[in-house]
């Protein structure tokens, strides 16, 4: 590009509408930075401005025309926000389309461009060894296209881009690298496990399902079971937002800044419990009756407990002087029966553990194949382990998925 062409492209990335927010991103504040700078006749200040332009785009990959085809994917827009709630208007399809053209225009830029640029003002950078980008060849419209038709799976924005959320000071961060096992690494509880999933899926299809509550003895996999199936149909557009039990009355707003989403999402609460009078079960409850589900088809909510009526109870409670004990039971009780699908997971019974184990040691490697060893000596290394198995379980706290976890690690590392 020359000069005149540069000073273009530099009006014109200023008069981004529909891709306002991308001239917030480092690289592009950097690379307006250097187009304004052209005309300086300050070496170092031009230098300065492009080192800080390369080290962006090197922090993004190195490659311009990339960053550009990322964007368009996983970018917040106008256009999208609007294309949503069926708002757009042909202006806003003039706008979109002449702003591709200026993506397009900018992933052609090439390091050359501007460092040819900058040579015409200062001829002693000539001497100097300066760094390049890479650019990779896109189509703009073909990608913006091609993301518009598969918002409903793919969604957009930072929803393309992860797939499992948490709440932080009332926005949504994305868990980059979310700690979740697949539902082939998911051993027993076969029942309760497809449960959650056929649920999932009736979500995921756009069907009516229920919210869930998944309670019972800690370590069976309550909360492991709810991102397995989340993560199983991530592909057909479901994501993930953990609330932290204290971020209960947080969810009417976030549900309703995502009832226009093509995508689904279940709000997992995990490790829910309350105290009595607690100001969040009556707006939990609240949620719950007025159902967010009803108003948000594409929301559900996902609970685990180690309480079966989410309380904490006492003898005292039982046995309080109110004189309508039994509404008062029945208050403590209400919460949970407003879950649609209740799930009970109950610690396992010995064969279940020690199936569990076996299944875990095989994925890690523990026993031999077979081919390796005889039969004989294989069932000896196995009963070995499982009898070791036991001994942990009584030493730990009981027999559950996580205990066995645990001694799969330890075991792998010779410490159990």
């Amino acid at each position: 590009m020359k000069q005149k062409e540069l000073k273009i492209l530099c009006l014109q990335l200023k008069a981004l509408t529909i891709f306002r927010d991308l001239k917030q991103h480092p690289i592009i504040y950097s690379l307006l930075d250097v187009l304004e700078s052209l005309n300086c006749e300050d070496g170092e200040y031009i230098l300065e401005m492009y080192s800080a332009l390369c080290a962006e785009i090197y922090e993004s990959g190195g490659d311009l025309a990339g960053f550009i085809k990322d964007y368009i994917k996983t970018g917040d827009n106008l256009y999208v926000e609007k294309h949503l709630v069926g708002g757009v208007t042909p202006e806003m399809e003039r706008a979109l389309s002449g702003e591709l053209d200026v993506l397009q225009k900018l992933s052609r830029l090439s390091s050359e461009d501007i460092l040819n640029a900058m040579k015409e003002m200062n001829a002693e950078l000539e001497r100097i060894a300066l760094p390049t980008w890479n650019n990779s060849k896109i189509m703009a419209k073909k990608e913006f296209d091609a993301m518009i038709k598969t918002l409903d799976t793919k969604g957009y924005g930072i929803f393309a881009d992860s797939k499992m959320f948490k709440v932080r000071d009332g926005e949504l961060v994305p868990i980059k690298k979310a700690d979740y096992q697949t539902l082939d690494q998911l051993y027993g509880y076969d029942r309760e496990r497809n449960m959650v999933l056929r649920n999932t899926e009736s979500l995921a299809s756009g069907k009516t399902a229920s919210n869930v509550l998944l309670y019972g003895d800690a370590g069976t996999g309550k909360s492991t079971t709810v991102k397995a199936c989340a993560a199983h149909y991530a592909s057909k557009g479901v994501r993930l937002i953990e609330f932290d039990k204290k971020q209960v009355q947080e969810i009417p707003g976030f549900a309703e800044k995502l009832s226009n989403s093509p995508l689904k999402f279940i709000f997992f609460i995990d490790d829910l419990t309350f105290t009595k009078n607690d100001d969040d079960y009556y707006a939990l409850k609240g949620i719950l009756e007025g159902n967010v589900s009803g108003t948000s088809p594409n929301i559900l909510i996902y609970a685990t407990s180690n309480r079966r009526h989410l309380v904490k109870e006492s003898m005292a409670d039982r046995e309080g002087d109110d004189l309508h004990l039994n509404d008062t039971l029945q208050e403590t009780m209400s919460l949970s029966s407003r879950f649609g699908l209740t799930i009970t997971f109950s610690k396992p019974a010995k064969d279940l553990y020690l199936s569990i184990v076996e299944n875990m040691a095989m994925e890690q490697g523990l026993l031999s194949s077979g081919k390796a060893k005889s039969k004989g000596s294989r069932e000896k290394q196995l009963e070995d382990l499982l009898t070791r198995a036991e001994a942990f379980a009584i030493r730990a706290n009981g027999r559950s998925p996580r205990t066995a976890k645990q001694f799969i690690v330890l075991a792998k590392n010779n410490l159990a």
